[in-house]
């Protein structure tokens, strides 16, 4: 079989795009030598890993397991299905934690700050990592930090771990639920994208999220709102807060209010929701 036979195998099937990139990391080929050489033969052990693909991306699973990795702020990230598959909303968590971060960073350089420790690193945590996209994106491109990721699963620890060596990026890695390996120790910045889709919520049979772990879909509250780890981070955040320490996390598209209010309740001030790139309420954000 060609390349361009392969091709018309999974049109109908798959996506085309989908279908095309399947074949690019199957064969080794680039776009160009589709387009151009079509009729190139497929060596046999490559046509099986494609076809194979194909098969089960109709099946739903998702392009970034096939093929083991995904692209998140301009950079490659392996990922499996032991953790969550990087998605772009996630971004305005980083971008909302770095501007704080150059904040703080001009607040130490100014008088003001005068009595801080000088030359002290602000101190970051990422609960719940996963594949370690927000902690290892934090480090390497605001290399002054030191950052700290925790995850309850070694597997997802295994791969976060596995991308910090692969990108350069220093992050020291911890295993525990939630602040439960941080006993005694205080952070400049809490971030967190933690489970909150409500346990039964349709939408978790759709878009390939079947395949995804879902201990880091959802909080498994049978009955609840999606807001349970939210409420455990919130609550508990204040404890492990420098003074002017500031606690970020990622949320559902209709959990803006609730968030706040949690932040509120929990004595944080100015407590905000911030949108993702569509609109939609994406980030809350809480001052100690």
């Amino acid at each position: 079989m060609t390349l361009g036979e392969a091709l018309a195998a999974a049109r109908g099937r798959i996506d085309r795009l989908d279908g095309r990139l399947l074949l690019q990391y199957a064969t080794g080929c680039s776009h160009t030598d589709l387009l151009a050489r079509p009729e190139t033969p497929v060596l046999a052990p490559a046509l099986a890993q494609y076809l194979e693909w194909v098969e089960r991306r109709a099946a739903g699973e998702p392009l970034a397991y096939l093929v083991g990795e995904a692209e998140f702020r301009g950079r490659v990230f392996q990922v499996s299905p032991d953790v969550l598959i990087p998605r772009p909303e996630t971004e305005v968590l980083i971008e909302l934690a770095l501007q704080r971060l150059q904040a703080w960073q001009a607040a130490q350089e100014s008088t003001a700050a005068a009595e801080q420790p000088a030359g002290r690193r602000p101190r970051i945590v990422d609960l719940g990592t996963g594949s370690g996209i927000v902690a290892i994106s934090l480090a390497l491109e605001f290399p002054l930090a030191e950052v700290v990721a925790v995850d309850l699963s070694p597997d997802a620890l295994a791969v976060a771990r596995n991308n910090a060596g692969r990108l350069g990026a220093r992050v020291d890695f911890r295993a525990g639920s939630w602040f439960a390996p941080l006993a005694g120790e205080r952070f400049d910045l809490i971030v967190s994208n933690p489970p909150y889709i409500a346990a039964g919520d349709p939408h978790l049979a759709l878009n390939g999220l079947p395949f995804e772990p879902q201990l880091a879909l959802t909080d498994q509250d049978e009955g609840g709102n999606g807001l349970a780890c939210i409420r455990e981070i919130v609550a508990a955040a204040p404890g492990y807060l420098t003074t002017a320490g500031c606690l970020l996390f990622e949320h559902g598209y209709d959990q803006g209010a609730a968030s706040r209010n949690l932040l509120t309740a929990a004595g944080f001030k100015a407590a905000q929701t911030h949108p993702d790139l569509a609109g939609i309420d994406r980030v809350s954000v809480g001052h100690r």
